[in-house]
């Protein structure tokens, strides 16, 4: 079934101690980029990318751990924010241009989490689709 493997205390400390998973250095450095948060009822994920739009860096509240209604609350976005802030901060990006999507209760509080780290925010752009006409309406109730 293949080798067992043992986890020693120097290998992985922060991981195995129940922590913030550990981020590897990152060989590229962006100074700016864009952060889009999509928020929905159910879930919140957050994407940072560079200025050309190529993802660098992902995660979401599910990724984190946190699972059912969990995921889509303020505080697990919250935290899925604070985690990408880590990833930037190591990549030396400075500052972002953030993209909101969505009407999740995640939205602001993924923003906050990530503002934490120290990254500058250039703006916020609220892109939620919303629709010109909506879905056809029932048909009227006969008595």
């Amino acid at each position: 079934m293949g080798k067992k493997r043992i986890i020693t205390k120097g290998e992985a400390g922060a991981e195995a101690a129940g922590g913030t998973p550990a981020v590897a250095r990152s060989k590229k450095k962006i100074e700016s980029g864009i952060l889009t948060v999509r928020a929905s009822y159910n879930n919140t994920t957050l994407t940072l990318a560079d200025d050309k739009g190529n993802v660098v860096a992902f995660s979401s509240s599910g990724a984190l751990g946190f699972q059912g209604a969990k995921k889509g609350t303020p505080f697990a976005a919250a935290k899925v924010g604070e985690t990408l802030g880590a990833k930037g901060l190591l990549m030396g990006m400075k500052e972002v241009s953030v993209v909101v999507r969505g009407v999740g209760s995640g939205r602001e509080s993924a923003i906050r989490g990530f503002m934490s780290k120290g990254i500058m925010i250039k703006s916020i752009k609220d892109v939620t689709p919303v629709p010109f006409n909506g879905p056809r309406p029932k048909k009227p109730r006969r008595v």
